[in-house]
């Protein structure tokens, strides 16, 4: 009796790891965003950090998005910590939001280490698909809290768009 529960558990178990790795790969990947360190990123050398996974031309971030749609409107926010505004630039192309920036590191005023390192810095884009057309040159854009909030108007208003496919 006792191995049939351990056998329900662990079976249990791992249908729960398989389910959570399932949606996080599905609805991260399109926020999983490469950063490239230029000549400004003013990242610290590989002997002046402790961390083994430190790997200053290889950064990764998740940079979270929501897209809301209503009868006028797309919203797009997505989250870009530690960034100053002007250090970010936003465009529409062709079916998609680009936005795309720099992120710079900041040295401590001190002599000292680094034991983790685990933020990403350098320029990175991220690529919204947008999944009706937008009016881009009406566009409206904020920066707060370190998420962007980006506001395009529909190019033709109404409900969004629903298409029924008879099955043959």
């Amino acid at each position: 009796m006792k191995f049939d529960a351990l056998k329900e558990n662990l079976t249990s178990f791992w249908d729960n790891v398989s389910e959570g790795w399932r949606h996080l790969t599905q609805s991260a990947a399109g926020a999983l965003t490469r950063f490239k360190p230029g000549e400004n990123a003013n990242l610290p050398d590989r002997d002046q950090v402790d961390d083994d996974f430190y790997l200053p031309s290889r950064s990764w971030a998740m940079l979270g998005g929501d897209l809301f749609e209503d009868g006028e409107r797309l919203v797009v926010r997505l989250e870009v910590p530690g960034m100053e505004k002007e250090n970010l630039n936003i465009e529409v192309l062709d079916d998609a939001l680009v936005v795309s920036g720099e992120k710079r590191f900041e040295r401590e005023s001190t002599e000292g280490r680094w034991r983790v390192m685990q933020c990403a810095y350098g320029s990175f884009r991220r690529v919204v698909p947008l999944p009706v057309a937008v009016l881009a040159d009406q566009a409206r854009a904020g920066y707060r809290n370190g998420v962007l909030r980006v506001e395009l108007p529909k190019a033709t208003p109404g409900k969004p768009a629903s298409v029924t496919i008879p099955v043959e």
